[in-house]
């Protein structure tokens, strides 16, 4: 979450990707990029519902907890959006104010999950939709968000149960989508183009925590 509230990735249009380049190769590009919004936007028809079931969860032992849905934008991730990436975050508060303000429609945020400082992990937001939390629509669509109860200038929040709650966690949306357990796909807030964002900040133990999330992804499941 860091310093300020992200702003609102706002929804996708129709035309967005429509570009002129004239000629027949810009009919046949515009047939294209038109049949692939009508693809990741079919579920918007009348009377059209992508099957959900109220209160599933992608990763077991997380506790359902709905965000509001002005905070995220409805999506059939990976098949519209490829994932690649993960975010990683601190709150800059309490578990409990992170999930009061991701429940809140004028926040404006919300990451998938929060993981607390004794490991309990609540998911917010599914995995399948786009959540409103890197500040970068590109970043938002490409990846999933956790965040971490805390702040960034008080090392003793990041404790041992949640580096180890939240490794597995990564590790297994990494095995799900076979995104490469490195640098380059894990990353933290700040490190999102044009963000102005300080978490998950200097006292995050990235080299402990890469090798949890390496250890958790070779485990047997």
């Amino acid at each position: 979450m860091g310093q300020r509230k992200a702003p609102k990735d706002g929804d996708r249009k129709v035309g967005r990707r429509a570009l002129l380049i004239g000629g027949t190769v810009a009919a046949a590009g515009s047939a294209v990029l038109a049949r692939d919004e009508l693809a990741r936007l079919w579920w918007r028809v009348p009377g059209v519902q992508k099957p959900r079931k109220e209160g599933e969860v992608d990763y077991a032992g997380a506790r359902w907890v709905s965000a509001s849905d002005a905070n995220w934008r409805r999506a059939d991730r990976p098949d519209d959006y490829g994932i690649d990436m993960v975010i990683i975050h601190v709150t800059q508060g309490s578990f409990d104010s992170a999930v009061k303000v991701f429940q809140d429609p004028e926040h404006g945020a919300a990451a998938h999950y929060i993981v607390r400082k004794d490991g309990h992990i609540t998911q917010m937001i599914r995995e399948l939709d786009v959540a409103y939390h890197a500040g970068n629509r590109d970043y938002n669509e490409r990846s999933v968000g956790i965040e971490h109860e805390g702040f960034v200038d008080r090392p003793e929040d990041l404790t041992d149960e949640m580096y180890e709650a939240s490794a597995r966690l990564t590790a297994r949306i990494c095995a799900r989508y076979d995104i490469p357990v490195d640098r380059e796909h894990i990353i933290g807030h700040v490190e999102v183009p044009g963000t102005d964002h300080t978490d998950p900040g200097e006292h995050w133990d990235w080299n402990r925590y890469m090798k949890l999330v390496r250890e958790a992804h070779t485990a047997p499941t």
